[in-house]
């Protein structure tokens, strides 16, 4: 006997549904989007059981909604393709980001015959559980939850060998390197990143700080335990932006939410060009050489091998 996807109405009935749970939405609270599911906004506790939201969930909302904002403009980008569009969300937690992209952008595009797959990519296997059986409940077809590290995920068979865009919403450390890392190898068009506890850069730093401090007056940035963190932090993601250019994209740097709602702040949006920059990555190399730091050559930040230095070194 066939069934009918749940979540692929007529155009016209997806109108009809959007009208009604508009109507529906802005008699709870005026932040919540036309169309948007009351049911996924429950089920995320961002709305209570009886329908109310209270501040932590109005601050919440709007952290996704602000970047559901700068992701829906790179969306509309991307061409129609017989697959549909395909987003990959690392470090999914709870996967608010995707449940919400795919209620206000995924359904819709489905109802104008546009298909298209979300794919979150979480380590923690009670949270991926716990996603499918809410996707399953309300219908959202095409999203699919992998118990996966980044790096894994890189490898596997679960995943097309073509990811048009990739989200990492405060993946914590490297795991933001290794969701980079993973966009490179899927040729992805988009990355949206917001970076968050990055650990790597300033333990490197401060191995070598003696060193440093006896090489360039620039080491008191970081000689204190406090500052060494905060550079590392600030160095890690300039290096990211260099990589990213240096490997074909054009890259922006913002602001997710005004700075009262998280100190993770930092918005990295990366637009595939094509076009490797060979000046970024020579900077990129001086940068790394300047700090210490030139083991992240061979792990984080590799490069290929005609950008490199014309008499092999960088002062």
């Amino acid at each position: 006997m066939k069934t009918k996807k749940t979540d692929r109405p007529t155009a016209h009935g997806a109108r009809k549904q959007a009208t009604g749970a508009a109507h529906t939405a802005a008699s709870i609270a005026p932040e919540i989007r036309p169309g948007q599911s009351i049911e996924l906004l429950k089920e995320l506790h961002i709305l209570t059981v009886e329908g109310k939201l209270n501040q932590d969930s109005r601050r919440k909302l709007k952290q996704v909604y602000h970047l559901y904002q700068f992701i829906e403009k790179l969306l509309l980008e991307l061409p129609a393709s017989e697959g549909g569009i395909t987003l990959a969300d690392h470090g999914a937690g709870k996967s608010y980001l995707g449940f919400i992209l795919y209620d206000l952008f995924f359904k819709v595009q489905a109802a104008g015959h546009r298909e298209g797959h979300i794919y979150g990519i979480e380590t923690r296997p009670e949270l991926v559980q716990k996603s499918r059986e809410l996707a399953a409940k309300l219908g959202f077809a095409r999203m699919s939850f992998l118990n996966l590290s980044v790096a894994e995920s890189a490898q596997s068979s679960e995943l097309p060998a073509h990811i048009d865009v990739v989200t990492a919403l405060h993946a914590c450390d490297t795991a933001t390197d290794d969701a980079i890392a993973f966009g490179l190898q899927k040729n992805a068009q988009f990355m949206v990143l917001v970076p968050c506890c990055q650990a790597e850069v300033a333990r490197c730093l401060s191995q070598h700080k003696a060193l440093s401090l006896s090489r360039t007056p620039l080491a008191e940035l970081w000689r204190h335990p406090l500052h060494t963190r905060e550079m590392g932090s600030q160095i890690t993601n300039v290096l990211r932006c260099l990589y990213l250019e240096a490997r074909g994209y054009q890259v922006t740097v913002t602001e997710l939410v005004g700075w009262e709602h998280s100190m993770k702040n930092e918005l990295i949006i990366a637009r595939r060009t094509g076009r490797p920059n060979r000046a970024a990555g020579l900077r990129l190399r001086a940068l790394l050489q300047e700090f210490g730091l030139n083991s992240l050559l061979d792990t984080r930040f590799t490069l290929p091998a005609d950008n490199a230095p014309d008499n092999e070194s960088v002062t």
